[in-house]
């Protein structure tokens, strides 16, 4: 039978609705109705306004846009519950910005389109020890390295998704999930036949140890397939009144699919030290890359690594060696964050150019301001880069 699952979601939600009902037991469950009812919706707003300065490109981008997300979680059914999530991205006062969907080749990127969609409407389910979820759905796994939703930007990625957490013990969390469509940040939808698999080990006074693989076929661009297989250590030591931490990461690539990539490799290795709310860390990562392969992420929250001018959302041929230093600290109610990284390339002794990225940010109960700023300055690669934020949200 040639039956494809991507095509099932109403069966899938009706199987864990079935699996939820035998597992739980009648005399303590609610009416439907009752569920219903005593739901709880959601509001998210945010507000921001991005300028993007490029070379190379003669206008300036501005882009003035609000984000609305309304959604609605239903109290619990049998042990289940359900979430639906309306997400809207529009813009104020016009779209001066390569929205990669309006049509402005002649403005630097700001991938922020607008338009409107269901952002995620899934059927949540738990019994002893497993919480399954099916549906349309937000994943992060670990920091979003590989796996994450983009939340930087103002329509976040999620995922048509089966996903089973299992929790055998307070140290350990196993989490599987089959993608069979991403939908990105542009409002674009792709099909896929995907595997995400990750276990966490949390070791009391040692810090989490974790093992993971994913499987990523894009129907779309089935000479991307690819599996990524690593292991990843961070722990924090108290020493006096300093904490210091450890990072250390290593994954292999490889092809999936039949897609025929290179092998290529990762590594992260990072220290870092706090008190009294600041602190600083150094790390270096790399990006394999022979030249003609390099290691990739296409599922990762990329604006999160790397910089935050996004000269690097593809790594290049060359692959990507990033020195940085992140610097962060409190001040009169501000959460302020310097970050300083020094690109280069793995392979082929290209020198890649430095970025400097600050934030500054405050919280006022459920509400949170901010200001950021990001300038890459080019040496042999990319081109001079200067953006700018500033926004505001609230979530109910």
């Amino acid at each position: 039978m040639n039956r494809d699952p991507r095509q099932s979601l109403p069966a899938l939600i009706a199987m864990v609705a079935g699996i939820s009902t035998a597992f739980a037991a009648p005399a303590g469950a609610g009416g439907l109705t009752d569920a219903i009812r005593g739901g709880t919706p959601s509001l998210d707003l945010r507000y921001r306004y991005e300028t993007v300065d490029q070379d190379g490109i003669a206008d300036t981008a501005q882009a003035s846009t609000l984000r609305t997300r309304l959604g609605y979680t239903t109290g619990a059914f049998h042990g289940a519950r359900a979430v639906v999530e309306f997400e809207n991205v529009a813009t104020v006062e016009g779209d001066e910005y390569n929205s990669t969907t309006n049509g402005k080749a002649g403005r630097p990127v700001v991938a922020d389109p607008a338009g409107t969609e269901l952002n995620r409407a899934a059927l949540m389910a738990s019994a002893y020890g497993v919480d399954a979820t099916v549906g349309r759905q937000r994943i992060v796994l670990g920091d979003g390295r590989f796996v994450g939703n983009v939340g930087f930007r103002q329509n976040e990625q999620t995922y048509d998704a089966v996903r089973l957490d299992v929790v055998p013990s307070a140290s350990v969390r196993a989490t599987y999930a089959y993608l069979w469509r991403v939908n990105d940040v542009t409002f674009r939808d792709t099909r896929h036949d995907s595997h995400l698999a990750n276990v966490a080990w949390h070791v009391p006074g040692a810090g989490v140890a974790t093992a993971y693989g994913y499987f990523v076929n894009d129907d779309g661009a089935p000479a991307t397939g690819s599996q990524t297989v690593g292991l990843r250590y961070a722990g924090s030591y108290p020493l006096g009144a300093i904490l210091f931490g450890a990072t250390a990461e290593y994954a292999d690539l490889s092809e999936f699919a039949g897609s025929g990539i290179g092998d290529t490799s990762y590594w992260l290795a990072e220290v870092s030290g706090s008190m009294n709310g600041s602190g600083v860390k150094v790390g270096y990562e790399v990006l394999e890359g022979d030249g003609t392969d390099a290691f990739q992420t296409p599922l990762a929250t990329k604006h999160a690594f790397n910089g935050w001018a996004d000269q690097f959302l593809t790594t290049p041929p060359g692959g990507l060696a990033d020195l940085m230093v992140t610097l962060n600290g409190a001040v009169s109610g501000l959460k302020l964050t310097c970050v300083h990284h020094v690109f280069t390339s793995d392979s082929g002794g290209t020198d890649y150019g430095m970025e400097t990225d600050l934030q500054a940010t405050r919280a006022f109960g459920p509400h949170t301001v901010g200001v950021a700023y990001a300038t890459y300055n080019a040496d042999d690669f990319g081109t001079d880069t200067d953006k700018l934020w500033l926004f505001a949200g609230t979530a109910f």
